[in-house]
């Protein structure tokens, strides 16, 4: 009998591309396969022109309860150059995600501990179900949430980062969304109805704006208003005013149709 794959994809008639970790009996928790495995779903997702918006989800009780204890036993041995090596793994999974040119949510439950608080931060989207539990447990174990950083920094803030980097304290979904990493708190068995909810907002987006907006929150983030700044935001406007999207869109809304992506 073959083993069940660790990585579950599926892209439904209406566009929307499921991709779920599938290592309940481990809560998910990932090593240099799951990594491997999901880098290169988002990246098919991602290339993929029937997928309009990508779902995270892991099987069984949790999300992802961060790195697996046998995969962290092997880190323990590994040289300098080989725990960089395998660290570049997981940047690359991260920035895979951050930067995919489609939106990203997160559906969370269970646990999401350590990576699997940075895989929630990394997506555009969290949801968080009410029995949902988050760690950034690094320091208790001697290390320091670095990879994951930049993405949770970005969506807490450095404050809350400040609290929860030092002491590894648990916290719930209710605090999660207060702090800013996910968005919305539902009973578990809601998490795919307000996810539905959500994607059909993004349906009524543009495909090419919603990539070309998330290229701009990053462009912007966290840097001065000066006049490179401004001259860029200019020039991100023109580009999508002249884009075939900006015309069939503006075209429609002076017509009063729908614009194509949305029949």
């Amino acid at each position: 009998m073959s083993a069940e794959p660790i990585i579950l994809t599926e892209v439904t008639d209406e566009g929307i591309g499921q991709i779920s970790m599938n290592k309940p009996k481990k809560r998910n928790a990932f090593d240099e396969d799951m990594i491997a495995g999901l880098t290169e779903k988002f990246i098919e997702m991602g290339e993929n022109k029937d997928v309009r918006v990508v779902v995270l989800r892991g099987e069984g009780v949790s999300f992802c309860a961060g790195g697996d204890i046998n995969w962290m036993k092997r880190s323990a041995e590994y040289s300098y150059d080989e725990n960089l090596a395998d660290a570049r793994n997981l940047g690359t999974l991260l920035k895979t995600i951050n930067e995919l040119p489609k939106p990203t949510i997160a559906l969370v439950q269970g646990h999401a501990f350590g990576g699997g608080v940075g895989l929630t931060a990394a997506c555009d989207i969290a949801i968080a179900a009410a029995n949902a539990e988050f760690c950034l447990s690094e320091v208790r174990i001697g290390l320091i949430p670095s990879i994951i950083a930049p993405y949770v920094i970005g969506a807490i803030g450095e404050r809350q980062a400040r609290r929860y980097f030092l002491t590894a304290e648990r916290f719930n979904g209710g605090e999660a969304r207060r702090i800013g990493l996910v968005h919305e708190v539902v009973f578990p068995q809601e998490l795919d109805k307000k996810a539905l909810e959500i994607i059909r907002a993004i349906f009524q987006g543009a495909p090419g704006g919603q990539a070309m907006g998330k290229a701009l929150i990053r462009d912007i983030a966290r840097r001065p208003v000066d006049d490179d700044m401004i001259e860029m935001t200019c020039a991100k406007i023109a580009e999508a005013r002249a884009s075939d999207e900006g015309k069939e869109g503006l075209s429609a809304f002076l017509n009063k149709t729908d614009p194509n992506w949305r029949q």
